[in-house]
């Protein structure tokens, strides 16, 4: 019975094909990119199965396994996300407390906001803010709180606030599902709706 519980939540296997996770699942595109996995748009990776990919990145059985683990649990999370209207990555709530309670700022939010900027027309705003009005919408899940003004909140209905530690760097990541296909720049940092 313990067995047959185990095999309902991995719903990721060693032997799917890194093509098929990444379609069914983009919640593990981040998962297999931050493993060093970043084939995932190649042409093999249709055919060659997550174990196949993982051992040719010179992975270990046990790193394949704890990489397979990672991409269970990050289905699991985006599962609980589904129909949120922002949703808050563990990692960046774990790091939002952290950042608030560096600057002593515990009781204070995370504010979100899109402004005009950059070589694509708009960008994403942080700031640490203890001030809320009317006009915003509070957003407090994971034990942290995030404020977008209502005005924006049509632009970032479905978006999610992740931290993202890696080599290109470390801080928040929005990811946005009503960003143009393809209209962000080169730099990464702006966009277009």
């Amino acid at each position: 019975m313990e067995q047959e519980a185990k095999q309902v939540k991995q719903i990721i296997t060693k032997d799917m094909t890194i093509g098929d996770v990444v379609a069914k699942y983009p919640a593990c595109i981040e998962v297999l990119m931050s493993a060093g996995v970043h084939c995932v748009g190649c042409h093999v990776s249709y055919l060659e199965t997550l174990e196949q990919g993982f051992k040719g990145h010179g992975m270990a059985d046990e790193e394949v396994d704890a990489v397979i683990a990672k991409l269970n649990a990050a289905v699991e999370e985006s599962k609980l996300d589904e129909g949120k209207d922002f949703i808050i990555t563990s990692k960046a709530a774990e790091k939002l407390r952290e950042v608030l309670k560096e600057n002593n700022k515990e009781g204070s939010g995370l504010r979100v906001e899109i402004v005009p900027g950059g070589c694509s027309g708009f960008q994403y705003g942080l700031e640490l803010d203890d001030n809320t009005t009317d006009l915003d919408l509070i957003f407090e899940e994971k034990g942290v709180k995030i404020i977008v003004n209502k005005e924006n909140m049509q632009f970032l209905k479905g978006a999610k606030l992740d931290y993202v530690d890696s080599l290109q760097g470390a801080g928040f990541k929005i990811s946005n599902p009503n960003v143009k296909s393809g209209s962000s720049c080169g730099c990464g940092q702006s966009f277009e709706y």
